[in-house]
Parts: structure tokens; C-alpha cells; sequence
């Protein structure tokens, strides 16, 4: 059994995981946490997350739990992670991270955190969508230049970063395969007199309402006929699901950064 260490143990993710665990054959809650002074700080995780009692309080530091888990699962904030990435690496733990909205700084010390541990970043966990990120690879290169490419997200009113990590995933197989490089390509906005579309342009559009969990499309567009790829997730029970894949799969691996093409072993990540 494989003790999990779960950051943001009382938010909305951070439930879903103690769910999983809890349901797993193979893994046990080994320690949960959220931010100090948070009100569910001294809590069962379990009770917390509607799973009976657990045993397993929710504390409010990871340097105060690290000792009780092997990998550590965080989907919380850029600035949280960080924090929390640093301690996994004095410790020796596993790490993977479902956090999006990174800035390029962040991405390169993550890097270099990674050359003490193992860790597994993705910004979807969802395996459906992980084969999608190939597949839209593979339509992009067959059908060429003469089809233009868009891609919609949509996301519930909460969500903070914009355009989703997701989405911009999506984005950088799209350019990798016709040959472009997100910067140069992408276009996270029109509006006014914008002029005709480029053959270069990829869009990124985001939508954020309701309580939509997450809806991806990538649209084909060509002369007389549109392609277009849709990924919905219905709740978040698959993005737990799949991270406590990740961890399983990451916890004795050699340090190093991997992604969720790694752990399903789909190639081309």
C-alpha cells in the first residue's frame, strides 16, 4: 500500500483525491493538509470528504506530515505548489501536480526540483483527454495547412487562470504539429477590426459560467467541411482518478519530470 500525502485535503479536488484513495486497492491516506487557518484544519480527512472517518487528521503544513507519505498530490495554487514542491523535495517524496497557471519561472524551478524527485505534472489528469492531446496531434498533421485551427474551453465561474492549462496543452500539440510555435501562433482574443485570419493564427477561446467542470473543443476549420474534437468531463472523480494513477506510477521512478503520457505510456508527450 502506498502512502498518499494529499495537499488541499478540504477543497474541491483535494476531497475528490481522499475519495479515491479511500476507494483504492492500492494506496492509503498517509497525511492530509490544507492552508493554516483554514476551518477544517484538525478534521478527519475522511468525515471532511464524506468517506467515514479515516483516522487521519487534516493538518495545516506539509514540513509536519511529510514523514507519514511517500508521494504527494497537489492540485492547489501556482504559489501553493511551489511551496509544497520544495518540501517534497527535502523529503524525498514523490510528487504530482495538477495545478495549472504556472508562469515561466515557476515551470523552471519545477524543472530543477525535479532533479531530486520524481514528479508527474499534467494539466489535465483525465486519460480521455490525455489521448486526445495525441489525437489532435494526428489530425492537425494529416489534414495540413489548408484547414485553420481553433480550440474553446469552457471552465465553471471559480476558476482562476484563463485560458485553462488544458487548452493551452492543446495548443502547443496544435502548433508542434504544423510546424509553429505556440508564440507565434496563438491568438487569445478578437475583437474590433482584427483584419482576415492568418493561416498562422491558432485561437484560444475561454468561456467561464455555471458549475462546468471542464469542456475542451478543437475545431478543424477548412473549405466546405469542419472537423471539429470535443473532450467533456462530467466531475472530477476522473482527474482523481487519474493522478492516483500518476502517483502509483511515479512513486518509485527515478527523479525526473514526467507527464501523464509517461504514466499511460501513449508516447509523444
Amino acid at each position: 500500500m502506498i502512502e498518499v500525502i494529499i495537499a488541499g485535503a478540504a477543497g474541491r479536488m483535494g476531497m475528490r483525491l481522499v475519495r479515491a484513495v479511500q476507494q483504492s486497492g492500492d494506496a492509503m491516506l498517509g497525511a492530509a493538509f490544507e492552508r493554516p487557518g483554514h476551518p477544517l484544519v484538525g478534521e478527519d480527512a475522511g468525515l471532511a470528504a464524506g468517506v467515514g472517518s479515516l483516522g487521519v487528521s487534516i493538518s495545516d503544513a506539509l514540513e509536519s506530515v511529510a514523514a507519514t507519505g511517500r508521494v504527494l498530490i497537489d492540485f492547489t495554487s501556482p504559489e501553493a505548489t511551489m511551496r509544497h514542491l520544495r518540501v517534497a523535495a527535502d523529503r524525498g517524496l514523490g510528487a504530482v501536480v495538477g495545478t495549472t497557471g504556472f508562469s515561466a519561472g515557476m515551470l523552471a524551478g519545477i524543472r530543477e526540483m525535479c532533479r531530486e524527485i520524481g514528479c508527474v505534472l499534467s494539466p489535465n489528469m483525465s486519460v480521455g483527454m490525455n489521448v486526445m492531446f495525441n489525437a489532435v496531434g494526428d489530425l492537425a498533421a494529416a489534414l495540413g495547412p489548408g484547414y485553420d485551427m481553433e480550440i474553446v474551453e469552457i471552465h465553471h465561474r471559480l476558476k482562476k487562470d484563463a485560458p485553462s492549462g488544458t487548452a493551452v496543452r492543446l495548443a502547443e500539440v496544435l502548433a508542434g504539429a504544423a510546424g509553429r510555435t505556440l508564440e507565434d501562433s496563438a491568438v487569445y482574443a478578437r475583437r474590433g477590426i482584427t483584419g482576415a485570419r492568418s493561416d498562422q493564427e491558432i485561437g484560444i477561446q475561454s468561456l467561464r459560467g455555471g458549475d462546468v467542470t471542464g469542456e475542451h473543443t478543437v475545431l478543424f476549420l477548412g473549405n466546405g467541411e469542419r472537423l471539429e474534437m470535443t473532450h467533456r468531463a462530467h466531475s472530477r472523480d476522473n482527474f482523481a482518478h487519474g493522478a492516483l494513477r500518476a502517483a502509483l506510477w511515479v512513486v518509485d521512478r527515478p527523479p525526473g519530470l514526467y507527464d501523464m503520457h509517461d504514466v499511460l505510456g501513449l508516447g509523444g508527450g
